[in-house]
């Protein structure tokens, strides 16, 4: 085992359980623990949602797509960034408005229907361990090559790692580990690209050149079609990365933890700023790892391309520039499942324990406790479905995330908000279309059968239309429920904020 190596991750985590401890002294209260009570700024909520939205898949998978794949490596890279323009002007503000704590909130204020908010809950939940699932394939990965501690042994470190900052920090630990990520990571990955362009003399094409030269794709590097031959399967990944952030619970939550839209804007804005940079010098990495590193050294060590950061860095500047980065890999790994943990535990406890199961009547101390316990149930779950993924890279698995959510929440989130006619039907309906047509067409398709009944690795441009198809089908076979609130009382609160009941008093 490296010492250097060693040395790093051991700062890494005493400062990120002593953020946990800090935040613990705090949490007394359920809105302190699911939501910091709103105290976040807009910059640091901003820096907060990066940290929740760059993951390891986008630092380690990315970085390697663009390296074996080229042009086709870098839509990853475009869609995550472009999508936070759907985020900002279709969902966000509204969601702030109309929400407590979790996404099932906001449906269910336009229809109150314990089962709707059951629905919502479980799909949040599913999608959250989804998500879980390459951030701890990664983190196994890391700690393995570099630490040389056993894949699996290395994923249950992580895994409990990530349980104990929310059992005893929530979300509170969750933000600050986050912004103190972000912090690092857009620090560490800018010092890369200094020392790349430092190599070719500053020269930005120069680089370009080389990649040209070194890679085994040649002048095709820069063209599409190397990791998707069919345009259709191209054009669904972009769909889904486009429309997906706009569905995630773990992003849309952390409009609770500022006071006012106003917040709100600057936590997206800021957040869109951070992103698109921490991108553009993540193209730049991958064309380093091509003219540093080789991608035949790479394929050697890992075919994947999950490790290009981490070999580049040490091709860059030794041990210790690789401790350095792959330490801050393994502070976005805990800063992103932790912050997952907190949204599917969140959901649990508050909807389905208080709402459903206490009838709303939950004591504070109750919900703290299911929380807790929901907490280490979720987290080992997520471990255990882990175990087997090594091979997949990790960008996959967050872009079939991605196209889960998309089909399951953002139809029925934006049908919600914005169609008059929309009523409960509906929902059950469009969420039971997405989920379903999610799921058949990955056990189906190519990522898991040798000879696929659904020939599409992304299959986003299917399912979420037939998320939509589905929520509108529902609402025209069925006539509004009697209990659902009216659209222009509701449209007021999600654009506005302001009850009419409390209008009219």
């Amino acid at each position: 085992m490296n010492v250097t190596y060693f040395l790093f991750f051991l700062f890494i985590l005493f400062g990120t359980l002593i953020i946990t401890y800090w935040a613990a002294q705090k949490e007394k209260t359920t809105r302190q623990f699911y939501a910091m009570s709103g105290s976040l700024s807009g910059i640091q909520n901003g820096l907060a949602i990066a940290g929740d939205f760059m993951s390891a898949a986008s630092f380690l998978g990315i970085t390697g797509s663009i390296a074996l794949k080229g042009f086709d490596g870098l839509i990853y890279a475009l869609g995550f960034t472009a999508s936070f323009l759907v985020l900002l002007f279709l969902v966000a503000e509204p969601v702030r408005h109309i929400g407590q704590y979790t996404v099932a909130d906001v449906i269910y204020t336009r229809f109150p229907c314990n089962n709707i908010r059951l629905f919502v809950s479980l799909s949040t939940i599913l999608i959250s361990i989804l998500y879980m699932i390459p951030q701890l394939v990664a983190a196994g990965l890391v700690i393995q090559l570099l630490l040389h501690v056993h894949y699996h042994i290395s994923v249950v470190i992580i895994g409990v790692l990530m349980v104990l900052y929310v059992v005893f920090g929530g979300m509170m630990a969750a933000s600050w580990v986050q912004i103190v990520k972000t912090i690092l990571l857009l620090s560490g990955v800018f010092l890369i690209v200094l020392i790349i362009l430092s190599r070719f003399r500053w020269d930005f094409f120069s680089l370009v050149d080389q990649v040209s030269e070194k890679s085994p794709l040649a002048a095709h590097f820069f063209l599409p079609g190397q990791l998707f031959r069919h345009p259709l399967e191209a054009l669904s990944l972009n769909f889904t990365l486009l429309l997906g952030t706009a569905g995630l619970p773990h992003i849309l939550v952390r409009f609770y933890t500022v006071k006012n839209q106003l917040l709100v804007r600057q936590s997206v804005i800021s957040a869109s700023w951070f992103i698109g940079l921490f991108y553009f010098m993540i193209l730049i990495l991958g064309f380093g790892t091509v003219a540093v590193v080789g991608v035949e050294h790479l394929k050697a060590i890992d075919p994947s391309g999950n490790l290009a950061a981490p070999l580049l860095a040490h091709a860059l500047g030794g041990d210790f520039l690789t401790a350095f980065i792959s330490a801050i890999a393994f502070a976005t790994i805990l800063a992103v499942v932790t912050g997952l943990v907190v949204t599917s535990t969140t959901s649990f406890a508050y909807d389905i324990y208080n709402h459903i199961f206490k009838k709303g009547d939950a004591k504070e101390t109750e919900q703290l406790r299911v929380a807790k316990i929901a907490a280490i149930v979720i987290g080992v779950i997520a471990i255990a479905l882990s175990l087997n993924l090594k091979q997949l890279n990790v960008t996959f698995l967050v872009s079939l995330t991605f196209s889960v959510a998309a089909s399951i929440i953002l139809p029925v989130l934006v049908l919600t908000l914005y169609w008059k006619r929309f009523n409960r039907y509906g929902v059950f309906c469009g969420m039971g279309a997405g989920m379903i047509t999610s799921i058949v067409a990955v056990i189906f398709g190519p990522m898991l059968m040798s000879q696929p009944l659904f020939p599409l690795k992304n299959p986003g441009i299917v399912t979420i239309p037939i998320g939509f198809l589905g929520a509108i089908f529902g609402t025209f076979c069925f006539e509004k429920h009697e209990e659902d609130i009216p659209f222009q009382e509701f449209e007021i609160l999600s654009q506005t904020g302001i009850s009419v009941k409390k209008m009219v008093r």
